[in-house]
């Protein structure tokens, strides 16, 4: 499957939001959402044209898609498997995406960013219930261990990664023991649970793909 290698800056840029794909990078003054420069390869001088309804909602897909840093097969077959489950799509959409093994790892504060929460999974270095998972795309379920492997508990990544906790935990859903570099999903994020995704229109989303 592909993935993108480009300047990952240039992805907030193009969606006018910081999407926290660089860490530490996109939580200081050095983010270029701060500088409020130009869309890349749109003149400042010409006057933006209005969007159509199309635009907002791909934009908005778009938005989604790149904040768990997914390629669009794999984000439309998540997103297919939402529709196929109880409950509203958009709001199970982002529950599916929030209990990715990737993501969960990035939220238990293993990695920086998803993109390196996805390169420590694909590394074997993350377990599931005792259990190595090498798998980004693993669906968690409540109640599900999540821990690192005792050989990369003292990787100056993980370990600086880890720093994080002190300064802003983890999601509420989530729980978290530094010390033995395990955490555990307690229960299944709702959508009022995930603040950093607050401006997110999930509807628009569902409504782009079904028509």
């Amino acid at each position: 499957m592909g993935r993108y290698t480009g300047p990952r800056c240039r992805l907030c840029r193009t969606e006018s939001k910081r999407l926290f794909l660089k860490g530490d990078k996109c939580k200081s003054d050095k983010c270029p959402i701060n500088r409020k420069r130009p869309l890349p390869g749109r003149d400042p001088k010409v006057r933006a044209k209005k969007q159509t309804d199309y635009a907002v909602q791909l934009r908005e897909k778009q938005k989604l898609k790149k904040s768990y840093g997914m390629q669009e097969k794999q984000f439309r077959l998540t997103f297919e498997k939402a529709a196929r489950m109880p409950g509203k799509t958009g709001e199970t959409l982002l529950t599916l995406l929030e209990r990715r093994l990737d993501n969960v790892a990035y939220r238990l504060r293993f990695a920086s960013s998803r993109a390196q929460a996805r390169q420590v999974v694909l590394h074997g270095h993350v377990q599931v219930n005792g259990k190595r998972v090498n798998i980004p795309s693993y669906i968690l379920k409540a109640g599900d261990v999540v821990s690192i492997h005792p050989a990369y508990r003292t990787n100056k990544v993980l370990l600086g990664a880890l720093g994080e906790y002190e300064k802003s935990g983890v999601m509420p859903w989530l729980s978290l023991d530094v010390g033995k570099c395990e955490g555990k999903l307690n229960i299944i994020p709702q959508r009022q649970d995930i603040t950093d995704m607050a401006d997110i229109r999930e509807q628009l989303v569902v409504e782009l793909y079904s028509k």
